[in-house]
């Protein structure tokens, strides 16, 4: 294993939550991949911020606004740096739909007041998206396409679940204007090729969105070479607060975006017929900024990057790679996506015969492992496999191989209870 089993013990005595118990189990959680759990440290350190040096970020002349800022800034250039990017082209937003949605609505907004930028949209131009997407990747295009005329073109997945390059060019054509892609299906686990996507979608002209969600926390990610022109992914996926996220965007992209939001704290001057307005970040960001999740988010990046994203992700990969394994030996279970000859994350999805997904997740539960059930916003994707839903455990840092002892017998057991098989 990566990690020895002391370090494992050290990191898990960071997450409190692991003490938990559900009814006569100790916890078993197993669905980081929705929600991760939070280091007692990162809270520890937002509460006592909360607490003690609350104060106006870029408002106030006085010690605390001077303080508070200078750690909102600290905050914004530990996570910016945390997945190689400058500090100014980091957008802090709500969460990662909110991301994306900041740039679909610079879209239609770009689209409806004419003229010509990489930001517009004319009637019959094409949006590309994959069969794999997350609802936030797909539906913020849906309304985009509906507003401006503008075609939807998805790129088709084999029945493995990969996504190759060459599937994204077959769909692109010259009126191709926007891909938009995940890094890592939610769903499948499967790390997908979005650098050469994301540079080839340039290369034509398009305008390159890319979901990371499920890459930011997994992989070492280096957003200015990842193809993309914009990088959206949350805290809450990487052991950080709940509200808060970010859009990464090259300067080129950020400086020519349309504003969506408006408001205070954005501008440079302001009459009653027009306003001059700050460059990025503070551009997107009008209003009171998220100053409590950035400290937040920012020490539990710390936290993150003092163990070691690449050896993290090590261990997440290992541990998927012999849940995989060990799931594929239970009769009456599907794994959905290959594991050969991909690269995948400590993610793993499948369904049981003869037993609805909400069904299993229910005797896991009763068995304290806390796993994600349904269609995990990705309708589309399931319906390509030919199924409504599935069963998604999915590790952390913390996550251990007794851990998928527990799940895997736990899985075993589910058939026999509800009447199934033999």
């Amino acid at each position: 294993m990566v990690f020895s089993a002391a370090e494992s013990s050290r990191i898990r005595a960071e997450f409190p939550e692991l003490d938990v118990r559900v009814g006569d189990n100790p916890l078993v959680y197993l669905d980081t991949a929705a929600t991760s759990l939070r280091p007692r440290r990162a809270v520890e350190l937002e509460s006592d911020f909360a607490l003690t040096k609350t104060a106006a970020v870029y408002r106030g002349a006085h010690t605390l606004a001077a303080e508070a800022t200078e750690a909102y800034d600290d905050a914004r250039a530990t996570i910016a740096g945390f997945v190689g990017a400058a500090p100014n082209n980091l957008v802090f937003t709500s969460n990662a739909t909110e991301s994306i949605n900041l740039v679909s609505l610079a879209v239609q907004r770009a689209s409806a007041a004419g003229g010509s930028s990489r930001f517009t949209l004319a009637p019959g131009d094409e949006i590309v998206v994959t069969e794999l997407e997350h609802h936030a990747n797909l539906i913020p295009w849906q309304e985009v396409a509906h507003a401006t005329g503008a075609v939807i073109r998805v790129a088709p997945i084999t029945d493995d679940g990969i996504l190759t390059v060459d599937a994204v060019r077959g769909v692109m054509t010259d009126r191709t204007r926007i891909v938009a892609l995940s890094a890592v299906s939610n769903v499948l686990g499967i790390v997908i090729p979005f650098r050469e996507i994301g540079l080839a979608a340039r290369a034509a002209g398009a305008l390159v969105v890319l979901d990371a969600c499920q890459a930011a926390p997994h992989m070492k990610l280096d957003v200015t070479d990842s193809g993309a022109d914009f990088v959206a992914f949350s805290a809450h996926k990487m052991y950080g607060p709940t509200g808060i996220g970010a859009l990464w965007g090259t300067t080129e992209a950020l400086k020519v975006m349309p504003v969506v939001l408006s408001g205070g704290s954005m501008i440079t001057r302001v009459d009653y017929e027009s306003s001059d307005y700050l460059p990025a970040p503070a551009k997107f960001e009008p209003g009171t900024p998220r100053l409590t999740q950035a400290i937040g988010w920012a020490e539990s990046v710390r936290f993150l990057d003092e163990i070691g994203v690449e050896r993290s992700a090590a261990h997440e990969s290992e541990l998927g790679a012999i849940l995989y394994a060990r799931l594929a030996e239970i009769d009456g279970v599907t794994i959905l996506g290959t594991n050969a000859g991909v690269e995948r994350v400590g993610l793993v999805s499948f369904t049981v015969d003869g037993v609805h997904p909400h069904d299993v997740g229910q005797f896991l539960d009763s068995k304290g492992v806390a796993v994600r059930v349904g269609h995990h916003c990705a309708q589309p994707l399931h319906k390509r496999l030919g199924i409504d839903s599935s069963t998604r455990i999915s590790f952390g840092v913390y996550s251990t191989k007794a851990e998928i002892d527990v799940a895997v017998e736990a899985v075993a057991g589910v058939r026999s209870f509800f009447g199934e098989g033999a």
